[in-house]
């Protein structure tokens, strides 16, 4: 055993390490301008995030029919495809993450994107070398089912209680609790921090730097 807590820290990405909130936002409004579907205020649109892609459209325009939600997803990567250089890494994640390799945790990503969504990600970020391990919505079940996070651990043959989810959203709280890992959420990405009680997070890191040394005091 490893002389840490964790072996295993999962991170979820938009939100977490990529400051995406604002633009993913934005493009679910301009994409149900687009087809003249409801558009949610950004509290409701700010929510969806994390889940797979119909899952956050349905929830973001519950009242659209059904046939219409794969072009409204269309739209939705159209317009964050056009955009999505504009996005970056939170200041300090970079540091956070070499830290971290240092010690020998192995890190992973848990993320509703799809995986040429996170690739494109990875890529822009020069984080393709980064990770040990990646899931995405597309490829396995997403958030908050568990088996992103079953899924990884069985790669790595970590068991539960040395495992970690880090995330900014209620979605990736629930998917830690639902496969029976501990987590620690940010709240400075998609969901207000007042939401996370709750869940009972072990810690909420209000920036990146707290978080990077919460992980290294206590992971």
């Amino acid at each position: 055993m490893r002389a840490r807590r964790f072996d295993l820290i999962v991170f979820d990405w938009d939100g977490t390490l990529f400051d995406s909130t604002g633009l993913i936002v934005q493009c679910i409004q301009q994409a149900c301008r687009d087809i003249g579907a409801p558009v949610p205020d950004e509290t409701r649109a700010a929510y969806v995030i994390g889940l797979g892609l119909m899952d956050a459209l349905r929830h973001a325009v519950p009242d659209l029919p059904l046939v219409r939600y794969p072009e409204l997803g269309l739209r939705y990567r159209h317009h964050y495809t056009a955009r999505q250089h504009e996005v970056v890494l939170f200041d300090g994640t970079r540091a956070m993450l070499d830290a971290l390799r240092a010690r020998q945790h192995w890190l992973a990503v848990a993320t509703g994107k799809t995986r040429p969504g996170l690739n494109a990600a990875l890529s822009s970020a020069g984080m393709q070398e980064m990770f040990d391990a990646t899931r995405t919505a597309d490829e396995t079940a997403p958030k908050p089912n568990p088996l992103m996070l079953q899924e990884l651990m069985h790669e790595f043959g970590v068991a539960r209680e040395r495992t970690l989810m880090v995330g900014d959203t209620t979605h990736d709280l629930q998917l830690a609790a639902n496969a029976g890992v501990a987590a620690v959420a940010v709240g400075f990405g998609a969901h207000p921090h007042e939401d996370f009680a709750a869940h009972a997070p072990l810690f909420v890191a209000h920036s990146t730097r707290a978080l990077h040394d919460w992980l290294l005091d206590h992971g």
